[in-house]
């Protein structure tokens, strides 16, 4: 089965309700900037986060501090700590065997992706390494633990799985800048549940080209005066 086939599967195939209509937002709940301080929930109340699904997802940076890197000409250029988010989230289907990764970019102070949860399980992928990090195996110091084996039937949920990109990516950050505790992220995070294929693919059209609207982004500094 082709990969976009598999992932509107998993989509429809869980009985959702078709996508609704007015755009892609931050999440099943709108909140204002400013808000996200809040200690509050910001899940959808009563839903399953351990089914099968698909989940567009945001993670912005503590105080939406730029340390990830900067968009230049539309292209964004990573920091290190830039570097070690995007290696962390692709080590994240490495450790979480029913986790599919699709679309997903880093922002000067956020990151956009897709999470891809399957009613199965999948063997573990071989140790990804290269250009833009160390392999996933090197990442252990951090306290990301080996994959479980094949056919472990524990699942974790959305919330599990960006609980552990956020605190593993922190935890390199802060060892490789040397400021142990300094928080890097956000307390919550904001999640959009993918419904049907036409809303996978605005959302992955969405992801691909923040970088080319930085210049206009809520999240982009130079707007903050103008949206106040």
């Amino acid at each position: 089965m082709a990969r976009s086939a598999m992932i509107a599967s998993v989509v429809v195939g869980a009985g959702f309700k078709p996508a609704p209509t007015n755009g892609i937002r931050k999440g099943d709940t709108v909140i204002r900037r400013g808000d996200e301080h809040r200690r509050r929930s910001i899940r959808l109340s009563g839903y399953d986060y351990t089914q099968a699904g698909a989940y567009f997802v945001t993670i912005c940076a503590q105080a939406r501090t730029c340390l990830f890197g900067e968009v230049v000409d539309g292209v964004m250029q990573p920091t290190a700590a830039g570097a070690t988010v995007e290696t962390t989230w692709r080590c994240l289907s490495e450790h979480y065997p029913h986790v599919e990764l699709d679309a997903f970019t880093v922002m000067p102070n956020h990151v956009h992706g897709i999470i891809i949860t399957r009613a199965g399980l999948k063997p573990a992928p071989t140790v990804v390494g290269g250009a833009n990090g160390p392999a996933c195996d090197d990442w252990v110091e951090t306290g990301l633990k080996p994959a479980r084996p094949v056919g472990d039937p524990t699942r974790h949920g959305l919330p599990e799985i960006v609980r552990a990109f956020k605190t593993y990516s922190s935890r390199s950050i802060n060892l490789h800048r040397n400021s142990p505790g300094t928080p890097v992220w956000q307390r919550n995070y904001y999640e959009h549940i993918i419904r049907d294929e036409d809303s996978l693919n605005r959302v992955r059209e969405y992801i691909m080209g923040n970088p080319m609207r930085w210049q206009f982004d809520n999240d982009n500094p130079i707007n903050w005066a103008s949206s106040s």
